[in-house]
Parts: structure tokens; sequence; C-alpha cells
């Protein structure tokens, strides 16, 4: 590229030689999530994806969203950027996978005030990190170097996903009984939510990025705090095989409260049995740093569940058992009931607390 004709607009702020060594750095990265559908490469207008569907009856594409929102920030404070990527694709993979779906692509949207090469390309690897985890091809993407926009080593993720099931297979909890039983999932943490009041109970506790966190087995608070986004894709996709999965729920931003509720038919609800799982310190800390009941916890953060099943009571070992073989924990945490009155549908046992 003539320096020249870029002369312009460099000294504006946007340094258009380091995008293209940023898309030099990364296309190795890129070519290595690329699954059997993918027929193009980055660099054009357009990232072209074959489906095969010729054992489906009825394909349906889903899609989903999203972005790391406020975590972002402590990123950028504990200068730790290899793991914001793989909750960049988790909170959009997860999302699909509820309704059954095989996540199929992947594109993101990376912006910054002015672009580091290095930043970008461990961001980004991440990113690639968490296709791999979800068999899911990484497309393509954008990189906006905007000037003034971000402040010093700030940038700004968003991506989206586009997977497909079989109508037949649709996932929508229309299935879920009285008597079905639910199967928590372990998360890693706060996964990508509830940073806001995290990150202020943080700057309140003094402690620091380096410091060993509270509870935690000599991790310190850089490690718990942006440990990355469970991804379930591989396990969950393995149940959906053999079992009678009947809804699902990721718990992301409104806890149990807010999600569980968006698998459920109206005339049930969610009898949730707290103490029947291993809560994670980080939610212990934020129970007594910030002095948030576990009521609270369980509306803002995933409260150690990031992941929801429910399914006949028969198969509830059988599903564990296998979870376990993922190396993942699970645990039963509840049960469905018929719903009495128009209240909330999620109905949470304290007695253990």
């Amino acid at each position: 590229m003539s320096t020249d004709r870029a002369k312009a607009y460099t000294e504006a702020g946007v340094d258009i030689q380091a995008g293209n060594d940023l898309v030099a750095r990364i296309k190795h990265l890129v070519q290595r999530t690329h699954t059997k559908g993918v027929i193009s490469d980055i660099g054009g207008f357009g990232g072209l994806f074959r489906p095969e569907i010729g054992s489906m009856s009825d394909p349906v594409l889903v899609s989903s969203t999203d972005g790391v929102g406020t975590k972002l920030k402590l990123a950028f404070a504990f200068n730790k950027h290899d793991t914001v990527g793989i909750d960049l694709v988790a909170m959009s993979v997860n999302d699909i996978l509820v309704q059954g779906a095989t996540p199929l692509f992947f594109l993101d949207y990376f912006a910054t005030g002015k672009l580091d090469v290095e930043t970008a390309h461990t961001v980004i690897s991440g990113v690639a990190e968490g296709c791999r985890q979800s068999a899911c091809a990484l497309l393509g993407g954008e990189t906006a170097e905007m000037p003034d926009m971000y402040g010093d080593g700030e940038y700004d993720l968003a991506g989206f996903c586009v997977g497909i099931v079989d109508n037949a297979k649709l996932v929508d909890g229309s299935g879920i009984r009285v008597g079905d039983k639910i199967v928590g999932l372990a998360s890693t943490g706060l996964h990508s939510n509830g940073f806001s009041l995290a990150r202020k109970i943080l700057a309140k506790s003094g402690l620091g990025p380096d410091d060993p966190f509270p509870g935690a087995d000599g991790a310190t608070v850089r490690d718990v705090l942006l440990a990355p986004t469970q991804i379930y894709v591989e396990v969950v996709r393995s149940l959906l095989r053999d079992l009678d999965v009947r809804g699902m729920a990721h718990i992301t931003g409104g806890g149990f409260y807010d999600n569980i509720p968006r698998v459920l038919p109206n005339q049930v609800e969610a009898h949730i049995d707290f103490g029947s799982w291993e809560m994670p310190p980080v939610f212990q800390w934020l129970h007594e740093a910030g002095e948030l009941s576990w009521p609270e916890i369980l509306q803002i953060f995933n409260g150690g569940i990031g992941y929801v099943l429910v399914l006949p009571e028969e198969q509830v070992e059988e599903t564990i058992n296998r979870i376990q073989a993922f190396g993942m924990s699970a645990w039963s945490i509840g049960t469905i009931a018929r719903r009495t009155g128009d209240g909330e549908q999620v109905v949470v046992n304290f007695d253990k607390a």
C-alpha cells in the first residue's frame, strides 16, 4: 500500500497499515476454525458458508448477538486480553444452543481508538479459541479504528453467531411437564454479566489484580474475575442426541429469576433448592464484601450455575454422569411444579443458605 495515499488518514489517527498487519497475523487463526461448510477466506466483502442440510427435513436458522460488556474494563485495568474473545463467542453460542441449534459460524466486531496490533491479535486469538471450543467457524469480522471514540488502550467487542436445527428437534420448552427435574451445569465464575456491580465491589474492597482471591486456593483476583465464560456446546450437543431434554436456559443477565422463565410454559414454575450445588468463591465474596443477599445474587449473577436443563426425573442420573465425563460439574438443583397464581415462575428455597 502506498503510504502517500494514506498519509492524510494516518495524520487523522487511523493507521491503515496497522489494520493490514492485523489481518495478516490473524489469517491463520481464522483458517484453523474453518469447518466443512466454509467456502471463503477472510478478506472478502462477505463470508460464504454452505450448510449441510441433507439430513434435515425442515432446517431452521437460529441466530444470536452479544458483547462482553463492562468486563472489558477489567481486561484493560489488568492488562489481560486473552480470554475476553472466548467470552464473546460463548455468550452467543450458548444462547442458540438453548434452542437445540448447532453453531455454524461466528463474526466479530473489534473497535478501538488507536489500533494496537498485539492487543488486537491477542483478543482475536481468544475469539478463535472460543470458536474452536464450539466447533464453529470464525467466518469473518470487522476491525474499526476510530480516534477519539475510546480511551487509550480501550476497545469494544461485539459478535454474532448463526446456527441451525431441524424444526422437529427444536427445543422450546413446550414439552416441560410437572415433575420434571432441573439439572444445573457449573459456571466458571461470573461469566460476562454483572460486572458493573462486581467492579464497584472490587474497588471498595481494595484488592489488586495480583492479590490472592479470597477462598480461591491461591488464584489471583485477575484469574478469578477474568475467567472465561464456559462454552457448553460440546457437552449439550452430546446430551441432545440421546436424552429427552425438554427445555434449556443460559443463565446470563437477570440470573435465575429472569432466564429460567423464558423456557417455561405458563402453567408451571421452577422450584430451586439453594445449596444443592457447589458455590464458587467469587459469589461468596460478592455476598460478603458486597453485602448482597442470596436472592440479589441470583437476580444479578449466575450464582455458580451457567446453564440449566429440564428433563424427566428418570434421566437425571445419566445426564449428570455424562456431563461429568466431559470434565464438568452438574447437579440436580430443582423440580418443575404446577404454577400457583400468576406470580413469579422461579421459587427458590433458601432454607439451606
